[in-house]
């Protein structure tokens, strides 16, 4: 609330049903922010490692991205990332709203850069509707490699849904 997020195009979040959040990643703060204005619960890919550190700050990372929902994806493993997608497929097939980042990680100087192919997959293996986000200012929210949050602010943009509900190939 302090940093007075400018959001548009909430209205197209569907009301019941999955959906796939697909967007641009500039802050480790990316994925909290759309969980917490999106208006339905979205859950996101977290590196293996947020769930693995020891200690009491270990304990706290894990409970932290368990309570929002957080899928593990172990990054270090090829088939991790597969994994992980038919996790976050399974959670899209039971009504579950989902986040991916296409580029796969954050970039590191704002500019966009090429996507992988996770989130097609997605959609075409579950059929559900993709909602493409572009978020503005978030890098300045916390910078990358920085522990320091400042208050800043920044723009999330929700476009009209892209879907392939209940389209299933000929082949």
């Amino acid at each position: 609330m302090l940093c007075r997020p400018t959001v548009t195009g909430l209205e197209h979040v569907p009301s019941e049903g999955g959906f796939i959040v697909a967007s641009n990643h500039l802050s480790f703060l990316d994925s909290v922010l759309i969980q917490g204005i999106f208006p339905r619960p979205v859950s996101f890919f977290a590196k293996a490692e947020y769930f693995a550190q020891t200690g009491l700050k270990g304990r706290g990372m894990k409970l932290f991205f368990e309570s929002f929902g957080s899928v593990p994806v172990d990054r270090d493993k090829q088939s991790g990332a597969v994994e992980a997608l038919y996790g976050l497929g399974e959670m899209v097939q039971s009504g579950s709203g989902v986040g991916i980042y296409p580029e796969g990680t954050r970039s590191r100087d704002g500019r966009l850069y090429r996507g992988k192919n996770g989130v097609g997959w997605l959609a075409l293996a579950t059929g559900a509707p993709v909602i493409p986000v572009g978020l503005r200012g978030t890098e300045e929210l916390q910078a990358p490699d920085s522990n320091r949050v400042r208050i800043r602010s920044f723009e999330v943009h929700a476009g009209s849904p892209s879907g392939s509900r209940g389209w299933r190939s000929s082949r």
